[in-house]
């Protein structure tokens, strides 16, 4: 139990790693290149769970009858629905394994675990933003975010460092 007045403990499962903010930035061109791949993933995942639900819909109990025109098509849709899972599910796990949490793909909001003033946080980035300049707590979510001391939006240069 921590003392009264002190630091907040870290997480029960603590994050592998926590990320200053300068350590973020460094892999921001690396999730850059990625997260287009795991939303064109998650794109085609939805493509084919919805041909699946419309074979099923149409073909009913029969679909897994064998002689259904539809059979090598449903066969097809299946493997490539577990070989994206597995692609997707594979990427998602070593970025949380490295203290980074994919939020949402459609948007590209990423969460790097990090502390601030003794707390652990998460430093808050979105796809299109030059760096990552805000901070929100692990309860909170994007809406709760706040700007990093001396990174506002036009200032997004400006020195933090791990523990401020």
């Amino acid at each position: 139990m921590p003392e009264p007045g002190g630091p907040d403990p870290v997480p029960q499962s603590a994050p592998p790693r926590l990320w200053s903010v300068e350590e973020a930035n460094a892999s921001l061109d690396k999730l850059r290149e990625l997260l287009p791949q795991l939303k064109a993933w998650g794109v085609r995942l939805g493509k084919v769970h919805a041909e699946l639900q419309r074979l099923s819909v149409f073909w009913g109990k029969e679909l897994t009858a064998q002689d259904i025109p539809d059979r090598d098509l449903k066969l097809r849709l299946g493997e490539e629905w577990k070989r994206l899972t597995a692609r997707l599910e594979s990427e998602v796990k070593r970025l949380q394994a490295d203290g980074i949490e994919v939020k949402d793909l459609e948007n590209g909001l990423v969460d790097f675990y990090s502390r601030r003033k003794g707390e652990v946080v998460y430093l808050c980035w979105r796809r299109g933003e030059p760096t990552v300049a805000y901070w929100h707590p692990l309860t909170g979510g994007f809406r709760t975010r706040k700007p990093l001391e001396g990174r506002g939006r036009n200032t997004a240069t400006a020195r933090v460092g791990h523990d401020r």
